[in-house]
C-alpha cells in the first residue's frame, strides 16, 4: 500500500476551540490489473460509522459502477462487493488519508493530509488513467500528482455524492463515457 505523502491540502487546521476529531481513510480496495484508480475526497460519517466506503444510502457510487461496469455490485453484501471489485480492473482509495472535519462535506476538512498517489500509480503500473470523484478530490489529487511530476490521464468527474445535485443520467452519462473510453477504445 502507499504511503501517505505529507503534504497538507493548503487549508487552515481546525482552531484549538473546536474539538474536531482526525478522520481516517480506508485501505485501497485493489482489483485485478487495475487500469483506473478512481480516487474519492474522504469517507463521509455514513461510510466511517460502517468502515465502508461510500456507505450513505444516498451516495450513487455503488449504482454508477455497477452501471458502467455491467456488474451488479449495488445489489450485494459490501464483503462481496469487494470480492466483485477486486474481480474488476480499477482501483478504489481517497485522495486524502486523514483530516479533521465536522460532518461529510468536503468544504468542512480542514488539516488535510494528502496521500501519496505517486506511490501508488508506480505499485500498480498498468493503471492508465485517474479519474477524480468530485472537484475537491480533483484539486487535491491534481496538485499532489503534479508535485510528483506524474503524466498520467486524468478526469474529473461528477462526484456521486448526495451533496451534488447533478441528475443521476447526466452522471451516469459522464461516468459511462470514461469508462467506454478506457475499455471500448482499447
Amino acid at each position: 500500500m502507499a504511503k501517505t505523502n505529507q503534504v497538507r491540502a493548503g487549508l487552515t487546521p481546525a482552531s484549538s476551540a473546536e474539538s474536531v476529531a482526525i478522520k481516517q481513510a480506508f485501505a485501497p480496495i485493489i482489483g485485478k490489473q487495475p487500469k483506473i484508480m478512481i480516487l474519492g475526497s474522504l469517507p463521509g460519517e455514513a461510510s466511517l460509522q460502517v468502515q465502508q466506503y461510500y456507505a450513505h444510502p444516498r451516495n450513487q457510487f455503488w449504482r454508477l459502477l455497477s452501471e458502467i461496469s455491467g456488474v451488479d455490485l449495488q445489489s450485494l453484501p459490501y464483503a462481496d462487493k469487494i470480492q466483485q471489485v477486486q474481480l474488476l480492473p480499477v482501483v478504489i482509495w481517497d485522495v486524502v488519508a486523514q483530516a479533521q472535519r465536522q460532518g461529510s462535506l468536503d468544504s468542512a476538512i480542514r488539516a488535510a493530509e494528502i496521500r501519496d498517489i505517486a506511490a501508488m500509480l508506480r505499485e500498480h503500473p498498468s493503471i492508465a488513467q485517474v479519474w477524480f470523484n468530485g472537484g475537491q478530490a480533483a484539486k487535491w489529487g491534481l496538485r499532489s500528482l503534479q508535485a510528483a511530476q506524474i503524466d498520467i490521464h486524468t478526469l474529473t468527474l461528477p462526484s456521486s455524492s448526495p451533496a451534488h445535485t447533478m441528475a443521476y443520467a447526466l452522471k451516469k452519462q459522464q461516468w459511462q463515457q470514461a469508462w467506454d473510453g478506457v475499455f471500448l477504445n482499447h
